[in-house]
């Protein structure tokens, strides 16, 4: 145990880390969220396995940096630093990103209401929805309603519902 905890402990540690910063900077800069996000937080979380084999090899260093009190100060700093982040995040509301916003407005409007936005007349979004097999009984209904008494998802049913874009050369 003693061996895997000083020959993989920093390494590991190292190398998690570097995996955490380089996505940590490109969700921050909002560059291939999809590609990042989950990267990220599980990869994040996986680093702290070898953060606790490189705190347990550098044990007598880290007693050391208490008994001398040089560590108090950068945990303190950081804690500060954190504290911010952590209180405007519970200030706001749970919104969400705007698109999730939009998406559950869209789903909840009636489809006569709906259809300008997907350029498409009241008539046409029934008449598309029961050929797909969906229970549609007048334009007032919603997707949220359809889904429901479908089994599938409002989001599923506004997509096939969108507007194709034309194909770009």
């Amino acid at each position: 145990m003693k061996t895997l905890i000083h020959r993989y402990g920093t390494p590991l540690t190292t190398g998690l880390f570097l995996v955490s910063a380089v996505s940590g900077v490109a969700l921050f800069f909002r560059w291939q969220p999809a590609a990042f996000h989950l990267m990220h937080e599980w990869l994040s979380l996986a680093l702290l396995v070898p953060f606790g084999l490189h705190l347990w090899k550098n044990w007598k260093p880290m007693v050391g940096y208490l008994k001398r009190k040089t560590l108090i100060i950068p945990l303190l700093a950081s804690i500060l630093v954190a504290v911010p982040f952590a209180v405007n995040g519970m200030m706001k509301s749970r919104g969400g990103s705007p698109g999730f916003r939009a998406m559950s407005v869209l789903t909840k409007a009636q489809l006569s209401d709906l259809a300008p936005i997907l350029k498409a007349s009241p008539e046409d979004l029934v008449a598309r929805l029961r050929a797909d097999g969906h229970k549609v009984d007048t334009a007032e209904a919603t997707l949220e309603g359809v889904a429901a008494s479908s089994g599938v998802r409002a989001s599923e049913l506004l997509f096939k519902l969108m507007p194709q874009r034309p194909a770009t050369p």
